[in-house]
C-alpha cells in the first residue's frame, strides 16, 4: 500500500486528482481528528492565524482552496467574510456541509470544483485561502496562475501548508514522526496506514517554503512571504495581487 502512495506523489493529471480524491474520501470520517492528534492541537491556531492574515480586514468575499472539513473556512467566515469552500472529493464536503448545518448563519457556501480550473469570473475575491491542499494539487503552477485570476487587486492569497525542514535535526525528527508514527496513528485511528503514508511523502516531493515562494512570484503575485511555524514542519505563505 505505501508503494501506491509513493506513486501517487509523483503522478501528475488526472490519475493523481482521482487517487487524492479517493483517499481523502476514506479518511473522511477522522479527518478532523487526525488532524489534531497529528499536531497535538496547534492545527486549530495555525488555522486561525492563517485566517487573520489572509483578511487584515474582514468583511469581504473569501474563496478557502480544498476545503475539505471546512474548518479554515468557518475561521474565516468567523472573521466576518462571506466564504466559498470549494473541494472536489465529495466525502469531505459531506463532512463540511453536515458542519453548515450545525453551524446556522455561518455564511460559508459549498462549492464542488477544482483548483485548477475554477469555476468563478476573474477578481472575484478579496481573499484566498488553502490550509493543507496545495501539496495535493497536480499542477501546482496552474493552481497559482487560476488563483491570481480570480484574486481582486489587492487581495490576499494565504497558503498554510506542511513544508519540508531545513535542518538535519528537524529532518530527522520529522522522517522518524512522519514515515513511522504516523503511518500507525493513522491505521489505529482511521484504519487506513496508506493514506497517512502519503501525507508524508507528499511533503517530501513538495517545494520547501523558499521554493513555494518563488514560485508564487513567478506567478505574478507580489510581497510573498512566509512564516515557518511548529518547529519548522509547518509554513504559512502570504501573497498579494498588484492592483
Amino acid at each position: 500500500m505505501s508503494k501506491i502512495a509513493v506513486n501517487a506523489t509523483e503522478t501528475n493529471g488526472s490519475n493523481r486528482a482521482e487517487y487524492v480524491s479517493r483517499m481523502f474520501g476514506r479518511i473522511a470520517p477522522r479527518y478532523d481528528l487526525m488532524n489534531s492528534l497529528m499536531t497535538l492541537g496547534q492545527d486549530r491556531r495555525w488555522r486561525r492565524l492563517t485566517a487573520a492574515l489572509a483578511t487584515p480586514r474582514p468583511g469581504g468575499m473569501a474563496l478557502d482552496l480544498g476545503t475539505g472539513s471546512g474548518e479554515l473556512a468557518f475561521d474565516m467566515a468567523a472573521r466576518g467574510n462571506r466564504v466559498v469552500a470549494m473541494d472536489f472529493c465529495q466525502p469531505m464536503m459531506d463532512v463540511a456541509r453536515q458542519k453548515v448545518v450545525n453551524k446556522k448563519g455561518s455564511r460559508v457556501y459549498l462549492v464542488s470544483g477544482d483548483a485548477l480550473s475554477l469555476p468563478f469570473p476573474g477578481a472575484t475575491f478579496n481573499a484566498i485561502t488553502a490550509g493543507f491542499a496545495f501539496r495535493n494539487f497536480a499542477d501546482l503552477a496552474r493552481a497559482l496562475d487560476e488563483t491570481l485570476r480570480v484574486l481582486k487587486p489587492g487581495g490576499r492569497l494565504a497558503v498554510l501548508e506542511l513544508t519540508p525542514p531545513r535542518t538535519g535535526l528537524a529532518r530527522l525528527l520529522h522522517g522518524l514522526y512522519s514515515h513511522r508514527f504516523v503511518p500507525l496513528l493513522g491505521r489505529l485511528i482511521s484504519g487506513d496506514s496508506a493514506a497517512y503514508t502519503y501525507l508524508p511523502n507528499s511533503v517530501d516531493h513538495f517545494p520547501d517554503a523558499e521554493t513555494l515562494r518563488q514560485a508564487m512570484v513567478s506567478a505574478g503575485f507580489r510581497k510573498v512571504s512566509f512564516r515557518r511555524l511548529g518547529l519548522g514542519m509547518v509554513a504559512i505563505h502570504l501573497a498579494e495581487k498588484g492592483t
